[in-house]
């Protein structure tokens, strides 16, 4: 077992190497600029496009509301809070600054990928739209490019059973049990149980499920730390000092951190970042594809949202909070980390209740949303009839995160490298296919006619 530790260890340092952080970075700084900052530009009217109502004449089978709160439902988890506080831990203050960096020009990879989703998105035998990195990959690339789209289902398909499975499940059983004393086994079946209710309504119950939770769990976690941050709001500039000063200069060991180079802010940084927010990962145009729209460009805008709203806002609450309430530096690492400071921040010993109980419901809603991109991974290598086959092992696969047997860093381990292996074939689609995202950006917003009828 420690052999393949090693030889996984081994692979993520590769994956997650310089090249890595080069090619996330530089695919979103090349999309960012040749789409003249149109993403970060037009968040006023993305949220005008999130809220307005569609014609059910319109392609599609879930509102753009819940294609975007699908999507949420599965970034919106453990790298929200787990995920900011190990980035902390392993990379100091510093770190969150390289998250930030790496959201705002992630908007613009989010917007480009659901572009592509939507323009090329094809319908099922079942008659549901299905739509992708696979997709986008064998319609926009051609037949010779199909064996990208091959490795990209492949390892999405593996992904979804850590970063979107065990690791949900194990991440939860633990906060419930240390808070609770609740069993993890049993933290494990009843989500499983839920997780089956929800799955036998395919992607319109998904949606309908995502819609209501994502919203709700998301104001709750963020009225809380919030609440830590007004009270504690004379600590903010000292925050924020820290995070942009070791965002470019090492830091020393003290308390229980054990210290960083700048690299490992960078790397831990970016890294917890595309976890939490998948940018690039090629994961969230699958449920944007299912949208009830006649225009890609019209859903790219609704789709970066969910960067912005991941990072910007639930995982700055999380790592703000760590940090204005002086325990970053305690060696207490993710959940606990979170937790600790919730805990420290509010009276009364609120504040691990809401991690507690946040971290459930985010983990839960990411499981179903992170069972959605598996299916049609794993639909698009062997067809509509592995779709029951895949629900049922997924189901089943919940409960095995839980077991005492399953070591958390193993599994972050996993989920990070499979992480990286499904973003190298999305980022090269999304380099060699930007001249049609360039070409439909343009042609939308440089026609008045399209900007009066969507603000009417």
């Amino acid at each position: 077992m420690e052999s393949l530790i090693d030889v996984i260890n081994a692979i993520n340092g590769v994956v997650w190497g310089p090249a890595m952080l080069i090619l996330l970075a530089g695919t979103g700084l090349y999309l960012t600029f040749g789409l003249k900052f149109t993403p970060q530009r037009r968040i006023g009217f993305g949220f005008k496009m999130l809220w307005k109502g569609r014609k059910s004449s319109e392609e599609g089978d879930i509102s753009p509301f819940n294609a975007l709160m699908t999507a949420l439902s599965a970034t919106i988890g453990t790298g929200n809070i787990a995920g900011v506080a190990t980035a902390l831990f392993f990379g100091g203050p510093g770190a969150l600054f390289w998250m930030w960096a790496i959201a705002v020009v992630g908007m613009a990879t989010k917007f480009t990928e659901a572009v592509l989703a939507v323009h090329f998105r094809e319908k099922d035998a079942l008659g549901n739209h299905v739509g992708g990195p696979m997709y986008y990959i064998k319609n926009g690339l051609g037949p010779k490019w199909k064996w990208l789209g091959v490795l990209f289902a492949i390892f999405g398909m593996l992904a979804g059973f850590g970063i979107g499975n065990t690791i949900q499940s194990n991440s939860v059983s633990d906060a419930l049990s240390s808070t609770f004393g609740i069993h993890p086994l049993v933290t494990g079946i009843v989500i499983a149980v839920l997780v089956a209710l929800v799955l036998l309504g395919g992607i319109k119950r998904i949606g309908e499920v995502a819609g209501k939770l994502v919203p709700l769990m998301a104001l709750f976690y963020v009225g809380g730390g919030l609440i830590i941050l007004i009270i504690h709001a004379d600590k903010l500039p000292e925050a924020f000092g820290m995070i942009f000063y070791y965002a470019f200069n090492p830091i020393a060991a003290t308390g229980g951190f054990a210290g960083a180079a700048v690299w490992a802010a960078m790397r831990f940084g970016i890294a917890r970042g595309v976890f939490s927010n998948e940018a690039g990962l090629g994961s969230a145009p699958i449920a944007h594809a299912a949208a009830q729209t006649n225009n890609p460009i019209r859903q790219g805008t609704v789709a970066m949202l969910g960067t912005f709203i991941d990072t910007i806002i639930v995982c700055s609450i999380t790592g703000l909070v760590i940090l204005v309430t002086g325990v970053w530096d305690s060696g207490a690492n993710g959940a606990s980390l979170s937790a600790m400071a919730f805990n420290a921040g509010l009276p009364g010993g609120w504040g691990q209740y809401i991690v507690s109980i946040g971290l459930a419901v985010f983990a839960f809603t990411t499981i179903i949303g992170w069972s959605f991109y598996g299916e049609k991974c794993t639909q698009f290598l062997f067809g509509e009839r592995s779709n029951l086959p895949f629900r049922l092992i997924w189901v089943l696969a919940i409960p095995l995160g839980t077991l005492p047997a399953i070591d958390l860093g193993t599994i972050w381990l996993v989920a990070d490298t499979l992480n990286a292996m499904m973003a190298i074939p999305n980022l090269i689609a999304l380099l060699l296919l930007s001249p049609v995202v360039f070409k439909l950006t343009k042609d939308y917003f440089s026609n008045p006619a399209n900007l009066l009828k969507e603000t009417k």
